[in-house]
This record gives C-alpha cells, sequence and structure tokens, in this order.
C-alpha cells in the first residue's frame, strides 16, 4: 500500500526559527498538560464522587470511559492531521475538552458524569497524540529527547499534581471543581494554540476510512466492556449468559471486519502494514503492556492513602508527589542523554526492570503502613515509567516515513490506551469484587441500624473517619487486603514488555524534522534548500 501522501501546503512554508520552535512547543505543553491532568484529578475524588453519587461498585467507569474515550479518538487525530494538517484538529480537540468539563462540573447523577468524562476524553485524545506529532514535525529526532524529555516529565508531573489539586478542591469548594478549573485553563490554551500553531493546511481528495472508524470504535468498546462485565454489575463472568456470549462474539466479529477492511482500503485508519515495522510492533506492545499496569497503578493508589492509611483527600495528593518525582528525574535525564549520544535501547530495558520492581513491592502495601515506606514505592514505580514512556514514543516516530508521522503516533498510542482501559477495567473489577467480599464480611453481621447509610456503595472518606472501632479498623483493612494483591496481577505484564524491550533494535536518529522533510518548511538560515532538492 502507498504512504499517507499529503498535497502541497496551501500557505507559504513555515520558516523554523528558535524563537517559532519556543512558541509552538509553550503551547503543546499547556495544552498536553491539560490533557493529562484530567486522567488523574478526579483519583483523589473519586472516593468522595463515587460516594455522593452512590457509585462506588462502578467507581472505575470514571477513568475508563475517559481513557476509552481517548483510544478511539486517538487514531482518528493522527490520520487526518497527516491528510489535512494538525492546527486546525487540535484546536478542536481544546474546545471539546473545555466543553465537556462544564458538563461533568454540573452533573447530578453517576451515569451522567461517565458520559461527559467521554467527551472528555475524545477532546484528550487529540491534545495528547498532536502534541507529540507536532514535536516530531518541528524537531528532528537526534534533538528530540531534548523536548521530550520534559514532556515526559509533564506527564509525570500531571500524574501527582492530578491527585493533588484534586484532593484540595474536594476539600475546598467541591468535587466539581475539578472540572471547573479546566475551563478557564482551557480558554486560554485555545488562545494561545490559535495564534502560536501556524502550522500548514492540506487539501486532499483522499477517501475517508469509514469502515474503519466504525469497527475501530465499536471493536474498542466491546473489549473494555468485556473486561468492565463484573463492574457493571453482573454476578460473575456466566457464559451461559446470552448478553455476554453475545457481547464476545459481537466483539470478535468486529475486530475481525476492521483487519478485513484495513487490508483492502487505500487510505486505512490504522495501516495494519506498520506492524511489519520490527520498532514500531515492538514498541507498541510495550506501550500496551505498560498501559496496562501503569494507569490501574495510578488510579487506586489515591483510594488507598484515604481509605486505608488515613490519609485526607489534600493529604492523599501530596503523598503522591515522590512518584512525581521518579518520573521527572528519569524522563529530563534520559532526554538529554539520548540527544547526546543518539542511544535509546537502554532506558526502557532498565526502565521496565525497576517498574517489575517497584509493582512487586506496591503487593506489600497494608493500612497503617508508613508513609516513608509508601512514598519510596511509588518513587521507583515513576523512576521506571519515566525511562520508558517518551523513549518509546521517539523510537517509533525515527522508524516511519516522515509522511505516517501522525498515523504511526497515534496508531503506537491508540494500543497504550487500549491497555489502560483494559487494565485499569480489568484491575478495578479485580480491586473492587474482592473489596465487595471483604466488606460483606465486616458488614454482614451488623444489625441493620449499625450499618451506615448507603451501605457499602455509599461510603466515604468521611464516613469511615467516623465508624467506630472496630468496624472502622476492619474497613480500612479490607481495602488494603483488597489492593495490595491485585498489583500481582500486572507484574507478568510488565515482565512480557521487559522481554520484548530486549529486541528492541536501536536505529540511528533522523537529523530532520518532519515538517522539513516532507517539504512543509525549512529551517532558519537554510531557505535555499528546498529549491536545491
Amino acid at each position: 500500500m502507498s504512504h499517507a501522501v499529503t498535497e502541497a501546503p496551501d500557505k507559504p512554508l513555515v520558516v523554523l526559527n528558535q524563537r517559532t520552535i519556543w512558541l509552538i512547543f509553550g503551547a503543546l505543553m499547556a495544552s498536553m498538560f491539560l490533557s493529562s491532568l484530567d486522567q488523574t484529578i478526579v483519583g483523589t475524588a473519586m472516593p468522595t464522587i463515587v460516594g455522593e453519587l452512590n457509585g462506588v461498585e462502578h467507581q472505575g467507569w470514571v477513568i475508563t470511559a475517559y481513557i476509552l474515550a481517548i483510544a478511539i479518538a486517538m487514531p482518528l487525530y493522527g490520520k487526518f492531521g497527516d491528510l489535512y494538517g494538525r492546527r486546525w484538529p487540535f484546536l478542536v480537540a481544546v474546545a471539546l475538552f473545555v466543553i465537556a468539563s462544564v458538563g461533568g462540573g454540573m452533573a447530578q447523577s453517576f451515569e451522567s458524569l461517565v458520559a461527559w468524562r467521554a467527551v472528555q476524553g475524545l477532546g484528550g485524545g487529540g491534545l495528547m497524540i498532536l502534541s507529540q506529532a507536532i514535536i516530531a514535525d518541528i524537531i528532528p529526532a537526534s534533538d528530540r529527547g531534548k523536548y521530550m524529555g520534559p514532556m515526559g516529565a509533564l506527564f509525570g508531573i500531571s500524574a501527582v499534581a492530578g491527585p493533588l489539586l484534586g484532593g484540595w478542591l474536594t476539600d475546598g469548594p467541591g468535587w466539581r471543581w475539578t472540572f471547573w478549573i479546566n475551563v478557564p485553563i482551557g480558554i486560554a490554551a485555545w488562545f494561545i494554540a490559535y495564534f502560536a500553531l501556524k502550522l500548514p493546511s492540506h487539501r486532499t481528495t483522499r477517501p475517508t476510512d469509514w469502515g474503519g472508524i466504525l469497527t475501530m470504535a465499536l471493536g474498542t468498546t466491546g473489549i473494555v466492556l468485556l473486561t468492565s462485565w463484573e463492574s457493571l454489575g453482573n454476578d460473575g463472568y456466566d457464559w451461559s449468559d446470552p448478553m455476554l456470549l453475545g457481547l464476545l462474539v459481537g466483539t470478535a466479529v468486529v475486530v475481525g471486519l476492521f483487519v478485513f477492511i484495513e487490508n483492502r482500503v487505500s487510505e486505512p485508519l490504522i495501516p495494519l502494514r506498520l506492524f511489519k515495522n520490527r520498532t514500531f510492533t515492538i514498541t507498541t506492545l510495550i506501550g500496551l503492556v505498560l498501559g496496562m499496569g501503569m494507569f490501574s497503578a495510578m488510579a487506586m493508589l489515591p483510594t488507598f492513602l484515604q481509605m486505608s492509611a488515613g490519609a485526607g483527600v489534600t493529604e492523599s495528593g501530596l503523598l503522591m508527589l515522590p512518584m512525581m518525582a521518579g518520573v521527572m528525574l528519569t524522563s529530563i535525564v534520559s532526554g538529554f542523554a539520548i540527544s547526546k549520544t543518539g542511544r535509546y535501547k537502554m532506558y526502557p530495558v532498565v526502565g521496565l526492570v525497576i517498574t517489575i520492581a517497584g509493582m512487586i513491592w506496591l503487593t506489600r502495601l497494608e493500612g497503617g503502613m508508613s508513609l516513608w515506606l509508601f512514598g519510596a514505592m511509588i518513587f521507583v514505580l515513576g523512576a521506571g515509567m519515566g525511562l520508558i514512556m517518551q523513549t518509546i514514543v521517539l523510537a517509533v516516530q525515527n522508524s516511519v516515513d516522515p509522511r505516517e508521522l501522525g498515523t504511526a503516533t497515534s496508531s503506537n498510542n491508540f494500543f497504550r490506551e487500549i491497555g489502560a482501559a483494559v487494565g485499569t477495567a480489568a484491575f478495578t473489577t479485580v480491586f473492587t469484587s474482592r473489596l465487595s467480599d471483604n466488606l460483606e464480611g465486616v458488614f454482614g453481621g451488623l444489625p441493620e441500624g449499625a450499618v451506615p447509610a448507603g451501605g457499602s456503595s455509599g461510603l466515604t472518606p468521611a464516613i469511615v473517619d467516623q465508624l467506630p472501632e472496630p468496624l472502622r479498623s476492619g474497613v480500612v483493612d479490607a481495602f488494603a487486603d483488597s489492593l495490595a494483591p491485585a498489583f500481582w496481577y500486572l507484574v507478568p505484564l510488565v515482565a512480557v514488555g521487559l522481554v520484548l524491550a530486549l529486541f528492541l533494535k536501536e536505529i540511528k536518529l533522523s537529523g530532520e524534522a518532519g515538517m522539513v522533510a516532507r517539504g512543509e518548511a525549512v529551517m532558519e538560515g537554510k531557505e535555499t534548500d528546498i529549491l536545491d532538492r
């Protein structure tokens, strides 16, 4: 199949000088922070949110809906960005995110909150994928590590700033401000992007892969519904249930149709020939297993701190700072080291080893444990992740045709987000099913008047704190005993990623930015280069 060739830009060539690069980079950082922040900001607010909206058994959907929507949106933004240019899709993504934040802040039921989180994800997917693709457009791979390092650190900052900010807002003006706060930031980000992102647009007559879009969305949704079956209120995986069997068969058929369509259309949404690229295949699989482990861990740790370690909502956010420090340290150091040496294979290998060690350590979580020890645990986890995330994106972008930067980057991220959606759904299913059993043991023998209003589904940190002993200790232990063993399910997944990383082939980093390689831009001082081609 042919590469996704774009037409000539509608406007004159962009001259890339350091000032233009820093303006664009600043706009991307602001928008990426907005998106990545919302993957974690509800973490510390979650116990309060689901307690007020009576959704404890389904709490994973607040996060899963967002990640699922991101996964569906990513390939669309990647492909359309390659075909039409990235400026207007980026602005649409910011606008969607802001509108959904308003809706989330006004939600009056758990179902409406989940729906608005999904709309947020449709915007957030564009912010994340287009930011990574635009960086590849304006920065050569040989220098990109210096920029990808801070971008990786930004994910680390948001991973902890989100829970911290979410806790502070929940303790203060209320959990709804975890959504309202996005509105002024998002409006500012939109105007910054409007004036700073002076990127070329394209006209194209190439057909849109509507069949691929439809089957990708349905298949992704089916996979997540299957992994979330118990958290949807079903009593286990009863394979005689016609609804469960229908979902399984339907998902398999849709995925098969997607593969069939992508092998035959002229402009596939996710070109399956990319998997012939060894670097793309290995890094995509690494991202898949890392996504399953990373987001699952980050989603539930604040809940553990509040329910089992006795931390307040804001304090639980502060206690996630060691993870941020670990991600920032290794992401920035490795980014500069890659730019200096041109070598990158060792970083995901070492990072996955450290991540495995961190997850094994987290299986020792227990109620009332030393918070210094907890901080050391998550620092190790963060240090491992900081070595991996941006390095595998750089490896993918360096190994594909410059005309397919967006498609390859989005496809790689798509499978990571699938992993995150499936991992979070499966992890929370394991956690909540164990928690329900444990809490049933705690409340089972109590008279009706001694059980808190709303039962176990209405538990919030404040209610737990007011419970008399030994009931309070029973609930605390129930949360700890439900979460810690669940990390063992993630260790084999990350170990698979480590084995894959050993087979990653190191390719010399390109010295030409994507837009320059496609003839859409020139570097300042080299304006005559385009005439010599």
